[in-house]
């Protein structure tokens, strides 16, 4: 018998530009049939001829980093919900913050596991970034124990902080003795990608490596030139002491890495710029047996040096300058970008700001926006003819295909019934009181969205209901490929 049935709704999906007028039977959490017309249900709510969008696959969050991995994970999936979010894959590692110890992931991941398992709204996964020397020997089992596939390099750490200058970054990483965060151990990073991909062939097109791409040498001298000059303060300075150049060069860098170790399958996280999506383009045209993917964030289309509210955005890689911004749209206009993403790490008030409190580089890297993804995406996308499936590719479908997420990503029979009912003819204005964060505040302050998520129900779970989050935690983690 069918449990839920979603009526009168438009089904927004990839495979088609704009939406259409049908219904969503669900049963069991799947989706059994999407046609119109369908009747007979245990529950049935009238969708009010709403946009129903796949649920959003956010994968690039940040729970756990500045506050306890249990509270973030309830938190911040309820802020997730609030924006179509019903899948978040998380970005984990060894060192400070986070769980703030080293040590194999065979006994630091399922403590990770253990905190974050019956609090979340949303389902979500984690990536994992390989540190030293022995979790490269790790990847395998990561892959076939833990269900974990996808990898992560902070290609600056090694010689810059997560929040600028850093004379320590050994400590910081907490890396066992003789070993370095350098060139070298990106490069057997990737070895040891490549390894796991070859050792279990069937799973090589979901296992992958994301590299977050700056420059550490030309961020501390950047920085220290931008200090001497004086002549820029907040969000304008921290662009330019991390120029879109240290992005581009480190682009260059991985891809040349990616080619020389034979890693095929790489992605490019949260490209900021102009330079740094113009390397992304050469790179593939380079190397075009390296499947190359491009991610950018929701905060990077939505703000600027001069419209976002204050230096809260501070942000790695940097917001940039309204040319920047301009340029990422139009790649995602013209297909260059394969996925939005939020890059959500919500650091609150007393932890963010330094003092004095308006000193940017004193601040701490990182903010809260999952909320805005899909309203976001949909207001300034739709302003600029980004067609509704392009969206629903770019939020959802995208992302679940390389992540290995096989029931998510589309309404369509025997998926997930993962579903947002969005009114696109919503007008309303971002306060950061209105989220369910645990931050105070958002650097999206104040700005006017075109596009509302009413509700959004995960496997069927009615878990955001008229704006409201109702109901329990129903998340459940997510080995992959799943």
């Amino acid at each position: 018998m069918t449990e839920l049935l979603l009526k009168n709704v438009k089904v927004v999906t990839h495979e088609r530009d704009e939406p259409v007028d049908a219904d969503i039977a669900v049963s069991d959490g799947r989706i059994v049939r999407v046609e119109p017309g369908l009747t007979g249900a245990g529950e049935v709510i009238d969708g009010g001829g709403k946009l129903a969008f796949p649920g959003v696959v956010d994968a690039h969050q940040h729970w756990g980093i500045y506050n306890p991995l249990p509270e973030d994970t309830e938190w911040e999936s309820r802020a997730s919900a609030q924006g179509g979010v019903t899948t978040a894959l998380t970005y984990m590692r060894t060192g400070q913050y986070y769980l703030n110890r080293g040590g194999p992931y065979a006994e630091f991941f399922p403590e990770v596991l253990g905190q974050a398992e019956g609090r979340a709204y949303i389902d979500y996964g984690f990536h994992l970034a390989p540190m030293s020397r022995g979790h490269i020997g790790e990847l395998p089992e990561l892959v076939e124990r833990f269900g974990v596939p996808s990898f992560k390099i902070f290609m600056f750490y090694g010689g810059h902080g997560l929040h600028g200058r850093s004379d320590d970054q050994r400590a910081f990483l907490m890396l066992p003795e003789g070993e370095r965060y350098d060139y070298a151990h990106f490069e057997f990073v990737m070895r040891g990608v490549q390894a796991a991909r070859e050792r279990l062939p069937e799973l090589a097109s979901e296992i992958s490596l994301s590299l977050h791409c700056e420059t550490a040498e030309i961020m501390t001298a950047y920085t220290k030139l931008v200090e001497e000059a004086g002549d820029l303060s907040g969000l304008a300075a921290y662009s330019a002491s991390r120029p879109p150049h240290s992005e581009g060069l480190a682009v260059f860098i991985a891809s040349y890495l990616a080619h020389e170790t034979g890693l095929a399958n790489v992605n490019l996280l949260h490209l900021s710029s102009a330079k740094a999506l113009d390397a992304a383009v050469r790179m593939a045209a380079t190397f075009p047996h390296i499947d190359f993917r491009r991610e950018v964030t929701i905060g990077h289309l939505l703000a600027d040096i001069d419209t976002a509210s204050g230096i809260g955005g501070k942000v790695n890689p940097p917001i940039r300058p309204r040319e920047d911004v301009e340029a990422l749209w139009g790649h995602v206009l013209n297909g260059t970008v394969d996925w939005v993403v939020s890059d959500h790490a919500c650091c609150r008030d007393e932890l963010k700001f330094g003092d004095p409190r308006e000193d940017v580089f004193l601040a701490k890297a990182g903010f809260g926006g999952a909320e805005y993804l899909l309203p976001g995406l949909i207001t300034e996308g739709r302003r600029r003819g980004l067609p509704y499936g392009r969206i629903a590719a770019l939020t959802s479908w995208n992302p679940a295909k390389r992540y290995g997420l096989r029931t998510k990503g589309t309404i369509a029979p025997s998926f997930d019934a993962d579903i947002c009912l969005v009114d696109p003819g919503h007008t309303w204005t971002v306060r950061a009181e209105d989220s369910e964060s645990t931050q105070e505040y958002t650097p999206f302050e104040g700005v006017e969205l075109t596009a509302k998520v009413t509700d959004t129900f995960v496997r069927g779970n009615h878990v955001l209901d008229a704006g409201k989050i109702v109901g329990r935690p129903v998340g459940r983690y997510l080995p992959r490929p799943a």
